[in-house]
């Protein structure tokens, strides 16, 4: 009877480095450009809020005779604006007023968005 060379079945270990060195690879260059793209989303959040907010004042500045207004008076479920989507930790002026640009501080930290209309 003649020994037959058994073959024992499943992965080496340098085969199982190779994979895990490109998923280390694929994960590098994956997670920056998700990052990216999360913050794009949360700056059209924040600019569409801020716009909202704008037209909003606008609307009672027209229906009220006004110059300005609280954020108060604009934001509320029976108000111009039924609620705010914060996204990024965000934080609203306190008023507007006629003119000015709306400004939007700490977006994600310390950018910082303006929308003028």
């Amino acid at each position: 009877m003649k020994p037959t060379l058994v073959r024992s079945q499943g992965f080496t270990l340098v085969e199982i480095m190779i994979v895990v060195v490109i998923i280390g690879l694929l994960a590098a260059m994956a997670i920056p450009a998700f990052q990216k793209v999360r913050q794009a989303s949360q700056d059209k959040t924040v600019l569409n809020n801020a716009r909202q907010i704008s037209a909003a004042a606008d609307q009672y500045y027209l229906e009220n005779g006004v110059s300005s207004v609280s954020l108060g008076d604009l934001i509320g479920p029976t108000n111009y604006v039924k609620s705010l989507n914060l996204v990024a930790n965000e934080t609203y002026p306190s008023g507007c007023t006629q003119g000015e640009a709306v400004t939007v501080l700490g977006v994600a930290g310390a950018r910082t968005i303006t929308y003028a209309p």
